[in-house]
């Protein structure tokens, strides 16, 4: 199946070990692993930049292996979930980079385009996160207030 709003069509994806259970030569426990991840989300870390320091730097190849749950329960279960989404969060974000550059380069209209491209991938995922009820049923995206939401 191809992309979205790509001319890709590529099925390349990784593959998860087919033992569920913690490697054997793996020596940091279940609390050790949660209070990492606790720790670095205290310092503004997105749940999958906390996944991959603790694969680079502490050989954990999956949280889920040896917790039980994945990073991004943990951090709900002790309330330092990210309010919105990751995957939102980051395409808010692009489209206010882009909105920023347009307002400096109003001819671009191939920028125009592409703004319009992800702000209805912005739509699209908020519905399926509104039905799926992570985001709240009244929560709408405005391009106006969208800056708020995205420090940085």
């Amino acid at each position: 199946m191809g992309r979205m709003y790509g001319k890709g069509k590529g099925l390349s994806r990784s593959a998860l070990p087919y033992k569920r259970s913690a490697p054997s030569w793996l020596k940091i426990s279940s609390t050790e692993v949660s209070d990492m991840i606790v720790k670095m989300a205290k310092k503004g870390m997105t749940p999958s930049q906390i996944g991959v320091i603790l694969r680079d730097q502490h050989g954990v190849a999956q949280v889920r292996s040896v917790t039980g749950n994945k990073i991004l329960r943990i951090l709900k279960g002790l309330g330092q979930a990210p309010e919105l989404p990751e995957d939102l969060y980051f395409l808010i974000k692009k489209a206010v980079g882009m909105r920023k550059h347009l307002e400096a380069n109003r001819a671009d209209r191939d920028g125009k385009f592409h703004l319009i491209l992800v702000e209805s991938r912005i739509h699209r995922l908020a519905r399926y996160y509104k039905k799926a009820k992570k985001l709240p049923p009244n929560w709408k995206y405005e391009s106006a207030t969208a800056s708020a939401l995205v420090q940085g």
